[in-house]
């Protein structure tokens, strides 16, 4: 074998190495075309729409909520426009967005057009999530109540009690303790969403009082839908869940989820 075609293959050896050793660094579940990390200087990294308006109950919590939203995007080179007009629900405004946050939504708040507007936004690849009362919006609509995973049909008083973390692999579980005390409203479901999602969370029954679900009550999971990602956490009822850093971590990674970010 000749000097050169013996020095191109310890160039080829060496670079096929590092080229593994660097993916073989890189966390599980880690994909960095999907990773938003704004560089200084450099233009944000991501886009959200994040869509609060309500038609029903209104929850206090909302101003928390997006004072909360606005700091996370801040802290991560990501853009977010906040809005309770549904009238930006049209194609061609939505696909500028990695994905649209229903945060503390409520009641029955799109017409036909703008119900087809985010059906198109999902089947062309965009993300979405939805906070707490996203799944009591819509009600009236099928297609929606596949999209949240199940709609929601009644609640106890706010209490503490025990969350136990069914996937501790997802961006939005992972930071968790495996048996998560926390104090909340703890949502019971019209149906259990288990047979078409992937669960991420359940609440033990045992813990609190008015639960009407059983041993399997499901409060947070995801799922790919129709093209795109849908994430959901029933959690974040109260103001004080804002300025919780593992609430927060735990709605930050399901955004970023929703987003094609994790």
């Amino acid at each position: 074998m000749g000097l050169i075609a013996l020095a191109l293959i310890v160039i080829l050896a060496g670079g096929w190495f590092l080229l593994n050793k660097n993916h073989a660094s890189q966390p599980p579940g880690t994909t960095l075309a999907h990773t938003c990390v704004k560089q200084e200087g450099a233009p944000a990294c991501g886009k959200l729409l994040v869509f609060s308006k309500t038609a029903g109950f209104r929850h206090a919590s909302i101003g928390a909520a997006i004072a909360a939203i606005k700091k996370l995007a801040t802290e991560h080179g990501v853009e977010a426009d906040f809005t309770e007009d549904a009238n930006m629900f049209t194609f061609t405004k939505l696909k500028q967005y990695n994905a649209v946050v229903f945060l503390l939504t409520s009641g029955e708040v799109f017409d036909s057009q703008q119900q087809q507007a985010l059906m198109q936004y999902v089947h062309a690849g965009g993300g979405y999530a939805g906070v707490h009362s996203a799944s009591d919006t819509e009600h009236s609509w099928p297609w929606y109540g596949k999209l949240v995973g199940a709609f929601f049909l009644s609640h106890p008083a706010v209490s503490q009690a025990t969350i136990d973390v069914v996937d501790a692999a997802h961006p939005s579980t992972s930071m968790l303790p495996v048996h998560w005390s926390r104090t909340d409203e703890w949502y019971n479901f019209a149906t259990n969403p288990r047979a078409s999602v992937h669960v991420l969370l359940q609440v033990d029954e045992h813990t609190y009082k008015g639960g009407t679900m059983g041993a399997d009550h499901p409060i947070a999971w995801y799922h790919s839908f129709e093209g795109g990602r849908a994430w959901y956490s029933a959690l974040g009822h109260t103001s004080e869940s804002y300025s919780e850093p593992l609430f927060l971590a735990h709605l930050w990674g399901g955004i970023s989820y929703a987003a094609g970010w994790a």
